[in-house]
């Protein structure tokens, strides 16, 4: 990162995977792939993620972490993640992840 340059993290409303916006576009959401499309998307990076949550956790081997457990993500993929976001998934993109509606 260069000098000055500050880091946008933003949180996957889908899997609560903390990483930057660039790297949303770049490289998706390792989580909730395919299933959001936000690769190579600004807009849909800016639909399907958001820049308010709470804390983050760093994962390095979820099925042997409590806190992983704890906080329902231990069948993902390593890395950070959000305690808790601010926001919600449109209904398409619920049915896509089989959430249901609140």
């Amino acid at each position: 990162m260069a000098r000055g340059e500050k880091k946008q993290w933003r949180a996957c409303l889908g899997c609560q995977f903390v990483q930057s916006a660039r790297e949303f576009v770049t490289h998706g959401c390792p989580n909730c792939g395919d299933r959001l499309d936000m690769q190579a998307d600004g807009r849909r990076v800016a639909q399907c993620t958001t820049a308010v949550f709470d804390g983050m956790i760093a994962m390095t081997k979820p099925e042997e972490s409590w806190v992983a457990k704890w906080q329902r993500i231990e069948k993902r993929v390593p890395g950070m993640y959000a305690v808790k976001v601010t926001g919600r998934l449109m209904g398409e993109d619920q049915e896509r992840l089989g959430i249901r509606a609140a």
